[in-house]
């Protein structure tokens, strides 16, 4: 393989590569988000600086991807903290947790989404809507919300779900440093919010070393939505560089 074949497609493997190197569009993107409130001093301990803590607000999300450019169908859950950079409200992305490896290394390669493995899951059964996470065997979060309960304004949902996200970017060196370490800045683009729901809601998070939601623990549940959507994640930009502050 000649350097300019490599270089015009260097995603490795580099004869079956993971994913495609271009903005990727979600049609019918389902959120299950629950909004909680945790322990203040819990969540400034996980929230990196510049980013301030205004609030202490975790919102738990599971989304169910419908249809994904080059990746096809798959379901991710996590944590994201509300924060405020440089007069900016938005949300730190603190973990995800999915079951599609092309979207795992995607996430982390082309941008600086926290992602890694887990089993989430998102249905409904008996009247409620019911997302789960599994690490391997062992259950980590539990979220129910009564199905379709009320009504939600879709200019709120928008409101939500399009608010700009903060991550931590890390590109290692050969000798266990680091090349890269930025904070960067995304947000989702040609968002269209289809459905958009709320209701009560119940969360339960449990302990594991390896998914550790449970460190920020549920001390209030504030709100809960059941979103679908089509949109496009724009690319992560940096905002703040760590190796020369």
């Amino acid at each position: 393989m000649q350097p300019d074949r490599l270089l015009h497609s260097p995603v490795t493997p580099l004869t079956a590569p993971p994913y495609p190197l271009r903005a990727t569009r979600f049609v019918d993107r389902e959120y299950f988000n629950v909004v909680y409130r945790t322990d203040p001093d819990a969540m400034r301990a996980v929230v990196p600086t510049p980013l301030e803590v205004v609030e202490p607000l975790v919102r738990f999300e599971v989304m169910h991807m419908g249809d994904v450019d080059g990746y096809g169908p798959y379901t991710e859950a996590g944590q994201a903290l509300a924060v405020r950079y440089d007069g900016e409200d938005g949300e730190y992305l603190h973990t995800m947790h999915l079951d599609h490896v092309g979207a795992i290394l995607a996430g982390r390669e082309l941008s600086a989404y926290p992602k890694t493995s887990g089993r989430p899951k998102l249905f409904t059964e008996d009247g409620a809507l019911v997302g789960t996470l599994d690490h391997g065997s062992q259950r980590v979060a539990t979220a129910t919300m009564a199905y379709k309960h009320e009504p939600l304004d879709p200019e709120e949902a928008r409101a939500q779900i399009g608010v700009p996200t903060f991550a931590v970017k890390t590109v290692p060196d050969y000798t266990g440093g680091l090349r890269v370490c930025d904070l960067v800045r995304t947000e989702i683009t040609e968002l269209v919010v289809k459905q958009a729901w709320r209701g009560p809601a119940r969360l339960q998070l449990l302990a594991h070393v390896l998914a550790p939601l449970a460190d920020l623990p549920v001390l209030e549940v504030v709100s809960a939505s059941h979103v679908l959507t089509d949109l496009t994640l724009a690319p992560a930009l940096p905002v703040h560089d760590y190796l020369r502050p």
